[in-house]
């Protein structure tokens, strides 16, 4: 059985802010890299075989905490960012809400394509599903820890997994340095086994952006 640890990055200012992030390319601030540096001994725990992480900054230094612990390396792959927010990236939601209210109300309700262009939740599924199964296949019958971001890890995982998107929107957003575990074998398939496992934070006001 093949076991994936996908992993939400640590707070940036961006996320405290509640900046749109998207794909903008934001660092962990300090309680970023110490939720990092608390969540890594408990995933070294359970004795990863390999650890892949989204190019963008917060995700790197977030693997980098757990790298530190294992010794293993960190494979980077691009398809593993988080959606593009288009014309919303560096705004605040409250900036959002005021210069695109159409595109943001249908954003709210759950349109998987909204406008302002927003990158489509299918195309976001797909490709960060993809890496995830890359991923896996890389490991058969490990266990790989993925750093990526809240947005992108429920589609991706969402998408594995076979499920509608009206069914997706029932799942809470990762707290930073959450993680949801998935396993597979040959008879049952992907599997979701846990979700939002990690040390006790503050919840996410908004979805992951």
């Amino acid at each position: 059985m093949t076991r994936l640890i996908v992993w939400r990055h640590g707070n940036t200012d961006w996320n405290a802010a509640n900046r749109v992030q998207g794909q903008t390319d934001v660092p962990l601030n300090e309680l970023g890299r110490d939720q990092a540096r608390a969540a890594a001994p408990l995933l070294a725990s359970l004795r990863p075989d390999a650890i892949v992480s989204s190019d963008l900054s917060r995700a790197a230094e977030t693997a980098a905490a757990l790298a530190a612990l294992t010794g293993l390396p960190v494979r980077t792959d691009a398809r593993l960012r988080e959606r593009h927010f288009g014309q919303w990236q560096g705004l605040h939601l409250t900036e959002v809400a005021e210069r695109f209210p159409a595109e943001y109300a249908r954003w709210r309700a759950g349109d998987p394509a909204p406008g302002a262009d927003l990158e489509p939740l299918r195309d976001l599924g797909e490709r960060v599903a993809a890496a995830l199964r890359e991923a896996a296949d890389a490991a058969p019958g490990g266990t790989v820890v993925i750093a990526t971001h809240g947005g992108g890890s429920r589609q991706g995982v969402g998408h594995l997994l076979g499920w509608d998107p009206s069914v997706l929107r029932t799942i809470g957003s990762l707290a930073n340095c959450h993680w949801t575990e998935l396993r597979h074998d040959d008879v049952r398939g992907w599997q979701l086994r846990a979700h939002n496992v990690g040390l006790v934070t503050a919840p996410a006001v908004v979805d992951a952006v």
